[in-house]
C-alpha cells in the first residue's frame, strides 16, 4: 500500500508542477486554489508512504516520478520542447527509479 501511495503522491507533484503554470505566481484564484489543494494531497500522500518506506528512497522516488511526469507532461500538452539527450536523461531518471524499486525490501 505505502507504493500505491508513492506513486500517487508522484502523480499529485506532476499535477501540481502544472499547475504552478496556470497560476500565474498565485495571482490567479482559482488555479492557485487548485493548485494548493493537489500540492497538500501529494503532501499526504506522501506523508503515508513514509510510514513505512525509507524516507531517502520515497522522496527520490516522489521527485523523480514528479520531474518525469512534469517534464512529458509540460512537452506533449504545453508544447515544450525536448531533445533527443532530453529523452535520453529522462529514461535514466526511470531506470533509477525501477533501480531503487528492485533493490527496495518493501
Amino acid at each position: 500500500m505505502a507504493w500505491l501511495y508513492l506513486i500517487l503522491a508522484g502523480i499529485l507533484e506532476i499535477g501540481w508542477a502544472i499547475g504552478l503554470r496556470y497560476t500565474e505566481g498565485f495571482t490567479r484564484l482559482w488555479p492557485s486554489v487548485g493548485t494548493i489543494a493537489v500540492m497538500v494531497l501529494s503532501f499526504l500522500c506522501l506523508s503515508q508512504a513514509i510510514k513505512v518506506l525509507p524516507i531517502g528512497l520515497a522522496y527520490t522516488v516522489w521527485t523523480g516520478i514528479g520531474a518525469v511526469g512534469t517534464v512529458l507532461v509540460a512537452h506533449w500538452l504545453l508544447g515544450e520542447t525536448l531533445s533527443l539527450m532530453g529523452l535520453v536523461f529522462v529514461a535514466i531518471i526511470i531506470v533509477g527509479i525501477l533501480g531503487l524499486k528492485l533493490v527496495s525490501p518493501h
